[in-house]
């Protein structure tokens, strides 16, 4: 449940909570993205392992701090994400599932929709997915505008379908633009951030795996997700003042990620809160 208020000094003492756990997120994650992900993950004060072995995922979901299943390239069978996520929940480790494609992408749109009975911690994506997702757990067709696995939908228009996901998980995140935080506390809204986050691969699956790092250090939920959604946009306007092309950016993200202390979050955050 998510009950603080949701503000930069709330924020600021979030991402100190952060490096202080320095949690370690199991993450089965897709392989164009894992080595990116890995490198946000320990830029931002977490670390990373990815196990997606059948056999070693539920062991090793009770062992992580967090987990986070990202279907971008799925397996051909599900087991291991059932596995990971059944994992998860027995153990009590919060978890996040991004599900990539969930609005135009039927088999791991369907995946994605079952993954919900495992209660996910927090549920991030972009605003497609979100719609989407929502609309094959009322049973019908998926609703996004999505192509492949890009959005087509402004965020705010997720704002709805992301409270009809609060049944199964914690928090729900729709990125864009402005990103939206849909908590049972209200709708926060992240602004800030760099168009060229949407020109290097792994951007948001990474930030899937830091809500996750989020979510073992921060106890409110809605919080935690908003905090994972403002430190990225701090750093990637960081990264903006140094970098003008995709190459230099990533590396710049990277540097920035690690870089970005709580006095900054709480001096260039940028958010909004309705209750």
């Amino acid at each position: 449940m998510s009950s603080a208020p949701i503000t930069a000094d709330a924020l600021a003492d979030a991402l100190a909570a952060l490096r202080d756990r320095a949690p370690l997120v199991h993450a089965v994650t897709n392989y164009v993205t894992a080595g990116f992900t890995a490198n946000v993950l320990l830029a931002a004060g977490a670390s990373a392992a990815m196990v997606d072995n059948r056999d070693e995922a539920t062991l090793f979901a009770g062992v992580a701090d967090a987990v986070l299943i990202n279907l971008g390239t799925p397996h051909d069978t599900a087991d291991v994400y059932h596995a990971t996520a059944r994992g998860a929940q027995d153990a009590g480790t919060p978890w996040v599932l991004d599900p990539i494609g969930a609005g135009g992408l039927p088999w791991r749109g369907a995946l994605a929709r079952d993954l919900l009975e495992y209660r996910p911690t927090a549920v991030r994506g972009n605003a497609s997915e979100i719609i989407g997702l929502y609309g094959l757990t009322a049973g019908g067709a998926e609703g996004g505008g999505g192509r492949g696995v890009d959005s087509s939908d402004d965020p705010a228009d997720a704002v709805p379908a992301a409270r009809g996901l609060l049944e199964w998980a914690g928090a729900v995140s729709a990125s864009g633009a402005v990103d939206h935080v849909v908590s049972p506390a209200g709708t926060t809204r992240v602004t800030g951030g760099s168009v060229l986050l949407t020109r290097v691969t792994g951007t948001g699956c990474s930030l899937g795996a830091l809500v996750a790092a989020y979510c073992a250090a921060v106890p409110d939920v809605g919080l935690a997700v908003a905090a994972a959604h403002t430190h990225v946009t701090v750093a990637a306007d960081v990264a903006a003042d140094r970098a003008s092309s995709p190459g230099s950016f990533a590396v710049a993200y990277l540097d920035a990620l690690h870089e970005v202390s709580p006095d900054d979050v709480r001096r260039r955050a940028r958010v909004e809160h309705d209750a």
